[in-house]
């Protein structure tokens, strides 16, 4: 892999190269539309199109690439790209004309760091034409800059809860109706652990896994970051963020054996009653057993819990409702509580040289169609008269409650510096064993609070 500059000097160095780049608030438009020259005018053109990680089936990969050959006669290449990367990546090509991707796909907490550097193309245009205030609000607000539209959201997906219904009826233990409730019930079960299983956890909560975790900040009013005088400042020290902290505290000792470095990736192995742990390459590099009642995770972890059966030749996970529930973390008024909107944005590069054939693959995206087809893929679609496409089972429910109270990390210029410096990690494996929360929440506000305001 090319070795690049830290992440805030080069995101720097890259809105120096797009400011020379020039070309406008659009972007390079020297592509003539397809309207204009026909499918036939485009046989030869090809643009790409970066998809972060696996979560967009190749069925509907497929479809773009069909729909928009068929469209504009030019060729449609999707080139995958593995999130724990894709800054790094991004980083060095969105400024380069010749190695850029022409639309991106990127995290949504991940936007607000290329937006405010003129990394993508002004779509506000087109916004209406795309769904306008149909789209999901939040997703809309981390990819705008002064009023103007720059990264769009490409789907959403909530966390809700998985857990093993056979072990909370044999702990004794009701489903929960407020958050002090589940907090109780998965101590509880850990405590009874019915079956005896080592390093059993009534709910499987890794030592670096803050996206889930911050559910108990944001359950307590508690903000990760704010702005104060037009600059972010962190705020883990808030008196409603400790008490959350404290919370978890409480579920790290006495409710979750999860590894102390363990993120967020696969906590649905641990539900399971058996499971293999894969690499990037899908090579078996370890087994597990059942270690938890519970866990968190996007809606679309339910694919991968269930019975272990076999289809077509291959190893499919089929849900199993005996076994298996599905349900939102309750807030401390019953209400859903706040959770982490995980999901993606998408945008067109600012150095593209394919300006308008770009923006005919963002109609094709937020087409009825494929809006339907993302939904019907389990993943939450970016327009909301689409949302009856995830259908009306317990996975489609839990996920469209949950994402009713949903929130994003700040929209800081510099939090994606934040992750990929990965400090949140860093901070929740110190949460644990702190003796002074608060201590310990101070001298990360204080590592934190220089790295927002970067661009």
């Amino acid at each position: 892999m090319k070795k690049t500059l830290g992440l805030a000097v080069a995101t720097t160095t890259a809105a120096l190269v797009l400011t020379a780049c020039g070309g406008g608030a659009s972007g390079s438009t020297s592509d003539p539309s397809p309207s204009a020259s026909g499918t036939a005018g485009n046989a030869g053109k090809t643009i790409t199109l970066w998809l972060a990680g696996s979560d967009t089936p190749k069925e509907l990969r497929t479809y773009l690439q069909d729909t928009f050959k068929a469209k504009t006669g030019a060729t449609l290449a999707i080139e995958e790209q593995t999130w724990p990367d894709l800054v790094t990546k991004l980083t060095t090509a969105l400024p380069d004309p010749k190695n850029t991707p022409d639309v991106t796909e990127l995290g949504n907490t991940q936007s607000p760091t290329f937006t405010n550097v003129g990394a993508f193309s002004d779509v506000s245009d087109l916004y209406q034409e795309l769904g306008g205030s149909k789209l999901l609000q939040s997703f809309v607000d981390v990819g705008t800059v002064d009023g103007k539209q720059y990264a769009l959201p490409y789907y959403f997906g909530s966390r809700y809860l998985f857990a093993r219904k056979d072990l909370w009826k044999e702990a004794g233990v009701a489903q929960p109706k407020t958050l002090d409730e589940f907090d109780t019930a998965v101590k509880t079960i850990t405590a009874k652990n019915p079956r005896g299983i080592k390093n059993f956890s009534g709910f499987f909560l890794g030592g670096q896994d803050w996206r889930n975790g911050i559910s108990w900040i944001f359950a307590n009013g508690g903000e990760l970051a704010k702005q104060e005088n037009g600059q972010w400042v962190s705020t883990l020290a808030d008196p409603n963020t400790v008490k959350g902290l404290t919370q978890l505290q409480d579920l790290y000792r006495n409710a979750s054996k999860a590894p102390a470095d363990a993120k967020d990736q696969t906590p649905w192995l641990y539900v399971n009653d058996a499971d293999e742990i894969l690499d990037a390459n899908q090579k078996v590099t370890g087994k597990t057993s059942l270690a938890a009642a519970t866990i968190m995770a996007p809606g679309w972890a339910h694919w991968s819990i269930g019975d272990l059966k076999e289809k077509d030749g291959k190893k499919v996970r089929e849900w199993n409702d005996a076994t298996f529930g599905a349900f939102v973390l309750p807030g401390n008024d019953g209400k859903p509580a706040p959770v982490f909107a995980g999901g993606s944005n998408i945008a067109i590069s600012k150095a593209s040289q394919n300006q308008a054939l770009s923006r005919e693959l963002l109609k094709i995206i937020f087409s009825a169609d494929y809006q339907k087809k993302l939904g019907g893929a389990g993943l939450g679609p970016a327009n909301s008269d689409y949302v009856s496409s995830l259908g009306d089972d317990q996975f489609a429910k839990a996920l469209i409650e949950s994402a009713s109270n949903s929130k994003l990390t700040p929209a800081a210029p510099g939090w994606a510096t934040v992750e990929s410096k990965m400090i949140m990690e860093e901070f929740f494996s110190k949460i644990r064993d702190a003796s002074d929360l608060t201590a310990l929440a101070k001298e990360y506000d204080a590592k934190i609070t220089p790295l927002l305001n970067l661009t």
